[in-house]
C-alpha cells in the first residue's frame, strides 16, 4: 500500500506529502511561479519512472549510456476537465549503443515495467519515438 496527501499553504500553493515525508510543491497559477501543476507533474512522473526504466535495462544489456532525456507533450481536453487525450514521448539518447537494444529498452518499459505509463495508456494512446542526437547507432 501507499498513501500521500496534500495540505493548502496559500492562494494557489498546495504541498503534496508522501508518506515518508517527501515533498512537491505544487501551484495552479497560471504563471507556476511556486511549482508544477497537478498535471505537469504527472507528465514528469511518467518521463521519470520510463527514464529509471530505460537506463537499468541499457546498464544490464551493458551498453554504452552515456546520456537520456525523455520529454512528454501531451494533448489536453478543450474544456474541464481537461484531462489528457494524448501523449508522445521522445527518447533522445546518448552514447555508444544498439539500436536494438534501446528499442528493446523503451517496449519493455512501455509495455512491462513503467507503472505510470501502463496506468495512462488505460486512459489515452502513448506513442513513442527515439532519437539519437549523437547520430543513428549500430544495429
Amino acid at each position: 500500500m501507499m498513501s500521500a496527501h496534500s495540505e493548502w499553504r496559500q492562494g494557489t500553493v498546495y504541498e503534496g506529502i508522501a508518506e515518508n515525508g517527501n515533498t512537491i510543491v505544487f501551484d495552479s497559477d497560471a504563471a507556476h511561479t511556486h511549482g508544477p501543476t497537478p498535471m505537469e507533474a504527472v507528465l514528469m512522473a511518467l518521463c521519470s519512472c520510463t527514464s529509471v526504466d530505460v537506463v537499468s535495462i541499457l546498464q544490464k544489456k551493458r551498453q554504452g549510456l552515456t546520456g537520456l532525456r525523455v520529454s512528454a507533450v501531451a494533448t489536453q481536453a478543450p474544456a474541464p476537465p481537461r484531462v489528457f487525450t494524448h501523449i508522445k514521448l521522445t527518447y533522445a539518447v546518448r552514447g555508444r549503443l544498439s539500436r536494438n537494444a534501446v528499442e528493446d529498452a523503451v517496449s519493455l518499459s512501455k509495455n512491462k515495467y513503467c507503472s505510470v505509463s501502463l496506468m495512462l495508456s488505460k486512459a489515452m494512446p502513448i506513442e513513442y519515438e527515439i532519437v539519437y542526437p549523437d547520430g543513428e547507432p549500430e544495429p
